[in-house]
């Protein structure tokens, strides 16, 4: 078999990919360690415990959603549960299943790292790029995206702002 090797705007493309998603997850980590004392990691666990309803999620829909193995998953969870941040509980349905539950705490602890954070992805990602940019960049991970997850795995955690968000109605009775 003949190898398509990269010509060379392919492989300058790749190149510098190769270097951002070596160097940003650093970047990230490094912040949120020094200011929130969490890895970049926790942080995805916590902030996304804390976009669920009533904070909590199965342990099997939170590996899914933030692509971690269930053994890495559990060991991060348990360093957070030590910290006070999560709590685990059996689903009263289903006792063999387990959730995972944001605590206060750990629902503070999010909001005191979402400042800082979001604050160093506008520095180091958005305020670099144009607004055409940045559609092109979702535009391009979408593409990568739908060959790196084709069974859609992840898609809910992807596409979760795609769309304004809805209105808060009351039932009004």
């Amino acid at each position: 078999m003949d190898t398509p090797w990269l010509d060379r705007p392919q492989l300058s493309s790749w190149v510098r990919l190769r270097a951002v998603l070596e160097l940003l997850p650093g970047v990230l980590d490094a912040q949120l360690r020094r200011d929130a004392d969490l890895t970049e990691f926790e942080y995805y666990v916590l902030s996304t415990l804390s976009e669920t309803p009533g904070r909590a999620l199965r342990m099997t829909e939170l590996s899914w959603g933030t692509n971690a193995t269930l053994p890495r998953l559990s060991h991060v969870v348990t360093r957070l549960q030590k910290r006070g941040l999560v709590e685990r509980f059996s689903c009263p349905e289903d006792r063999r299943t387990t959730h995972v539950r944001l605590t206060d705490d750990g629902w503070e602890k999010v909001r005191q790292a979402a400042p800082g954070h979001v604050a160093i992805v506008h520095h180091h990602v958005i305020d670099v790029l144009t607004d055409e940019q940045i559609r092109q960049l979702a535009a391009i991970s979408d593409a990568i995206l739908a060959r790196l997850d084709p069974s859609e795995t992840m898609t809910a955690t992807y596409t979760r702002y795609d769309e304004p968000p809805k209105p808060q109605t009351r039932d009004v009775k």
